[in-house]
C-alpha cells in the first residue's frame, strides 16, 4: 500500500492532505485543524460532512456543522463562567439565545503544523497548540498548557490521537470535545433507510431552557432505546440531546450499518471520553454529530460528583491523552 502527506490546497484553503490506498483525509490548519475530509476513493464513499462547492464562506462562519471540529472546552457554560478551586474563569457568552459561552477558542483558530510524513505503515501529521501568556486564548484561560492532534491513515482507516499536557505550576481543567459530522448514508447509492445507527449511550441528561444540565436524569424514548441497541435513526426526531457514554465490550462507538451497501463505518471515540451530545440539525437529515466529550455539559457548575461530571484536574506535568479511530467493515 501506498502513503503520501503532502501541503496542498481544498476549495482554496491550505490544507494537509494524507492518503492510504484507497483512503484519503484533508486537514485545514489554518481553520481550526478541522479533519474536513475522510474519504474511500475507490468507492467513492464519504464519511465526514463536507462543505460542497461555493459553500465555504458558509462553513468559516459556522464551522460546527463540517469535518471534526475541536471543542476545548465542549458545548455550553452557565453566563460564561465558572469557579474551580478558587480560581475564577470568565469566557465570553458568545450564544445570546441562552447567554452561555459555547464551544472554546480552538474551532476556527489556526493551528501550528508539527509534523508531517509517512512511514511503513501510515501517513499522519500533528498539529498543536502552545498556549502560554502570548496565546489570545490566554485571556480566558490562563493556563500554559499544550494541545496536539495526531492524524493518520493507513489501510485500517484514520486514527486520532489527542494529548493534553499541563505545562503550567498549577492544576488546570481539561474539557474537551469533537462535533463530529458524520454522513448518513456515507455510500452515494444508499439511502436514509438502508442505514441504522448505534451509539453506546447511557442516561439523558436532562437539560433547561438554557440547555444546561439540571443534574437529573431522564428515561430515554424509543428512538434513543433503539439507538443504542443499534436499529436506530438519528433522524427520528429532532435532538439536541446530552447523554452519558456506556461503552460495551470496552469501548465506546457510533456505528453506522449501511445494509444496502453491505459494510458499517465504525466510529470508535474511546472510553475516556465519559459523555455524548448528539445534535441532527433539526432532523434534516444527510448528517448528524455524535460528539464524544471528556465532561458533562457546564461541568463546573455542576453539584455532581468528579466521577459523574467527567471533570478532569491535570496537575502540573500532568497528559491526558485518547486515541479514536474511524474505520469500515463488511457486514
Amino acid at each position: 500500500m501506498s502513503f503520501q502527506a503532502y501541503e496542498g490546497t481544498y476549495q482554496g484553503e491550505r490544507a494537509v492532505w494524507l492518503k492510504a490506498g484507497p483512503y484519503e483525509a484533508a486537514l485545514l490548519p489554518d481553520i481550526g485543524a478541522n479533519l474536513i475530509a475522510f474519504r474511500d476513493t475507490d468507492k467513492g464513499w464519504s464519511f465526514i460532512r463536507e462543505p460542497q462547492p461555493g459553500e465555504m464562506a458558509e462553513f468559516k462562519a459556522r464551522p460546527m456543522v463540517h469535518g471534526i471540529p475541536v471543542l476545548f472546552p465542549p458545548n455550553r457554560y452557565q453566563d460564561g463562567t465558572f469557579t474551580i478551586g478558587g480560581k475564577t474563569y470568565i469566557f465570553p457568552v458568545n450564544e445570546e439565545k441562552t447567554g452561555n459561552h459555547l464551544h472554546g477558542f480552538f474551532y476556527d483558530a489556526p493551528w501550528e503544523v508539527r509534523e508531517s510524513g509517512t512511514n511503513a505503515e501510515e501517513s499522519f501529521v500533528v498539529v498543536g497548540q502552545a498556549v502560554d501568556e502570548n496565546h489570545p486564548a490566554y485571556r480566558y484561560f490562563p493556563h500554559r498548557f499544550d494541545l496536539s492532534i495526531r492524524y493518520a491513515l493507513s489501510g485500517s482507516g484514520l486514527t486520532q490521537t489527542v494529548a493534553v499536557t499541563n505545562r503550567g505550576d498549577e492544576p488546570m481543567p481539561c474539557m474537551l470535545g469533537f462535533h463530529t459530522a458524520v454522513n448518513v448514508p456515507f455510500a452515494p447509492g444508499s439511502g436514509q433507510n438502508d442505514c441504522k445507527v448505534r451509539i453506546t449511550i447511557g442516561e439523558r441528561w436532562a437539560l433547561d431552557d438554557r440547555m444546561l444540565p439540571t443534574g437529573e436524569t431522564q428515561p430515554l424514548d424509543e428512538g434513543e432505546a433503539a439507538l443504542k441497541r443499534g436499529d436506530g435513526t438519528p433522524f427520528y426526531a429532532p435532538m439536541d440531546n446530552h447523554y452519558s457514554a456506556e461503552p460495551v465490550d470496552g469501548r465506546n462507538v457510533m456505528t453506522v450499518t449501511d445494509h444496502a451497501a453491505g459494510y458499517r463505518f465504525v466510529y470508535d471515540a474511546g472510553v475516556k471520553y465519559k459523555q455524548w451530545m448528539v445534535w441532527n440539525n433539526g432532523a434534516a437529515g444527510g448528517f448528524f454529530c455524535p460528539e464524544p466529550q471528556i465532561n458533562m455539559v457546564n461541568a463546573p457548575n455542576l453539584d455532581l460528583p468528579r466521577e459523574t461530571t467527567g471533570l478532569l484536574m491535570l496537575a502540573p506535568g500532568e497528559t491526558w491523552s485518547e486515541t479514536s479511530r474511524m474505520y469500515t467493515e463488511q457486514l
